[in-house]
């Protein structure tokens, strides 16, 4: 058993399948993987693109797989029966340095390289009953929905560019997801500082590229993050270049020179008064998205507790009065995971 000790990480994996943790082991509770493809290969093999489509019978495949093998943060662990010797990174491990047991929860994750690909094609499961409160972002935003719909209906009258603005964390992007969801239509979804590229012209021909897919999938929506990031103030545009470029060629797409019919173009800010004017003045609508009033914090606390992963004993009209001027995202990421891991570690 000693020589097997000094095996490495994927031997380690071999050995211990059907293992159980012994008395004096500490059982694995959080498991987080990240697909790694075959990082001892010296480049001879491309791991396969990698999709879980069943994430229980995962779970339940991975726990017959390694059950016993010890994790730890930064290490792998190989699969040795669909796709043998495939890597799996762990992302986390919690506790740190203990043994996967037949209660252990794991998630896999898949790796983000926002430099290999900036626009994401996004898939989600957020419709409009998802989202809590924002009832005249939701009314404005059904003229996006209808012309969508039939986009031949609207002609010229086209609402093709829409601003979504408010502070960080108060449902932009989820409307976005909701109304490709609702219309059951590709969302392209880009960070806008992602445009910028190392030469001149790459930022020109990103742009060009995003709408040109977006125009072959239509009906179809762009969703553009952050675009004061890029859009700012023409004073400050002299001193970027590169900046400049984005702001032309997004203007160019915008007036419509080329046509793009079925295509809306959806911008999100949190400070609308810092987007430069010639870009402002192209959205045909400005929808506000506001911090929730206390009535519909308390839904979105108890529509969050409906899927916590543990018993709790939580005062809901005390959290209500503690997060006021707080958004849905602090609500989750500031109270809620706060008090979970508490839970967790005080267990």
């Amino acid at each position: 058993m000693k020589s097997e000790n000094k095996s490495s990480n994927k031997k380690k994996s071999e050995v211990s399948i059907k293992n159980k943790p012994s008395f004096n082991e500490i059982e694995t509770k959080v498991l987080v993987l990240e697909t790694a493809g075959y990082p001892f290969n010296f480049g001879l093999l491309e791991g396969p693109n990698l999709e879980i489509a069943d994430k229980v019978l995962f779970e339940q495949y991975a726990i017959d797989q390694w059950s016993g093998t010890n994790v730890k943060t930064g290490s792998f662990l190989f699969d040795q029966k669909i796709i043998p010797d495939f890597a799996f990174k762990i992302i986390t491990a919690y506790p740190e340095d203990s043994v996967i047991g037949e209660n252990t929860s794991i998630t896999i994750v898949t790796p983000e390289n926002e430099s290999q690909d900036s626009v994401k094609r996004v898939k989600s499961n957020v419709f409009f009953d998802d989202i809590v409160g924002q009832e005249n972002a939701k009314k404005k935003s059904r003229l996006i929905y209808k012309y969508l719909q039939d986009p031949e209906k609207f002609g010229n009258w086209a609402p093709k560019n829409v601003l979504f603005y408010g502070l960080p964390g108060t449902g932009k992007t989820m409307m976005a997801k909701a109304l490709s969801n609702e219309l059951n239509i590709n969302l392209f979804l880009i960070k806008a500082t992602s445009l910028i590229g190392d030469h001149v012209g790459d930022a020109a021909s990103k742009i060009h590229e995003l709408y040109e897919t977006a125009s072959k999938s239509a009906p179809s929506l762009i969703f553009i993050d952050e675009i004061d990031a890029i859009a700012l103030h023409r004073s400050f545009q002299s001193l970027r270049g590169d900046v400049s470029e984005i702001v032309n060629s997004l203007l160019t797409e915008m007036d419509g020179i080329n046509p793009n019919e079925g295509v809306v173009t959806i911008a999100a800010t949190n400070n609308p008064s810092s987007i430069d004017y010639a870009i402002r003045s192209r959205f045909e609508e400005e929808i506000e998205f506001k911090l929730p009033n206390d009535e519909e914090r308390k839904e979105i606390f108890n529509l969050y507790l409906d899927t916590f992963p543990i018993a709790y004993d939580l005062d809901i009209e005390k959290l209500v009065k503690l997060s006021k001027r707080m958004s849905p995202r602090d609500i989750k990421e500031k109270i809620l995971k706060t008090a979970l891991h508490n839970a967790i570690i005080n267990d």
